[in-house]
């Protein structure tokens, strides 16, 4: 029995769909005629997963670190006094596994330590040790340049009626949801 030949889809140059102003890509491949907010969400997903791309190879080659070491140690900025490893997992919104990987590798090198809670000796509160500081201020300070040169091509007007718009889309949600 014969098998289909396999199908290519091959990424065509983004146009400009005259009619709206907007550029078509692949996150438009969902038709015109698809909901408006199917097509609004995979926007804002792959504008998210492009600035998530361009961060995650400015920490690499910058500061030789990854996104979610970044984003731990971010949590740990905001809590000097340290978290636990439960609550760093809530937060980060990935396993206990994940978060134990995590602090083990930013523990050998010297970024964070453990510290058993004298409430409870089965648990552990993280927290940054002040060289595991000292470089997430600099990597946040560089973090922070990206993210506004990454947004500096858009008018500011423009920015200030997104951030409005998306705030009122988080606000629907959360009525919506149980979030």
């Amino acid at each position: 029995m014969n098998k289909p030949a396999a199908r290519t889809v091959k990424a065509a140059a983004p146009e400009k769909d005259k009619a709206a102003g907007n550029v078509v890509d692949l996150e438009m491949s969902t038709g015109v005629d698809s909901h408006m907010g199917l097509r609004l969400w995979l926007r804002m997903l792959t504008t998210t997963n492009l600035v998530q791309a361009e961060l995650r190879k400015r920490l690499r080659t910058e500061f030789d670190t990854t996104l979610p070491r970044f984003d731990m140690m971010a949590q740990l900025e905001r809590h000097p006094e340290g978290l636990k490893m439960n609550e760093l997992s809530r937060r980060l919104m990935v396993t206990g596994g994940n978060v134990t990987g995590l602090t083990d590798q930013l523990e050998k090198e010297g970024f964070v330590v453990r510290d058993i809670d004298p409430n409870d000796r089965r648990s552990f509160a993280v927290r940054l040790t002040a060289h595991g500081r000292e470089s997430f201020d600099r990597m946040a300070r560089a973090h922070e340049q990206w993210v506004v040169e990454l947004f500096g091509g858009l008018p500011l007007a423009d920015k200030a009626r997104m951030h409005q718009k998306l705030g009122k889309l988080k606000q629907h949600l959360r009525e919506r949801t149980d979030s």
